[in-house]
């Protein structure tokens, strides 16, 4: 690890979330995984899914081996300002316009196929029934 190691900003680590470039922060420290995508054994989305957060807990719930530990010192590349680290990311929905089934064009074409082979036996039995000579 660096002797003089750089202060990050939580905004500028969250700016780094491609594949290309990749940060994460963990245990308070800052680290540079992008050479490390295309090896990481669970692949790169777990560690792109791991950015624009602390993602102390995700790394130590998968309970890494100590060898992971020591690769992680090539990767290192300063220390987090932690007062602008927020304590957990909320989650906000996507906004979506409001769903009514009963009004949309595939509503009434899935009706009118259920019911226009009823109309249709419906009429062929009545046919049958008032034209059948006893």
């Amino acid at each position: 690890m660096a002797s003089d190691s750089k202060v990050h900003t939580f905004e500028e680590v969250a700016k780094h979330n491609k594949t290309e470039d990749c940060w994460l922060i963990i245990s308070g420290k800052v680290y540079d995984v992008s050479p490390f995508m295309e090896d990481h054994p669970g692949g790169d989305e777990v560690l792109l899914s791991a950015t624009g957060k602390d993602a102390t807990n995700d790394f130590e719930d998968v309970g890494h081996s100590d060898i992971a530990r020591e690769m992680m010192e090539k990767y290192y590349i300063g220390e987090i300002d932690s007062k602008n680290v927020p304590v957990k990311r909320t989650y906000i929905p996507p906004q979506r316009p409001p769903y009514n089934p009963d009004k949309t064009a595939e509503f009434v074409f899935k009706i009118l196929q259920f019911l226009l082979p009823l109309f249709i036996l419906g009429l062929a039995l009545a046919v049958r029934h008032y034209t059948k000579k006893e």
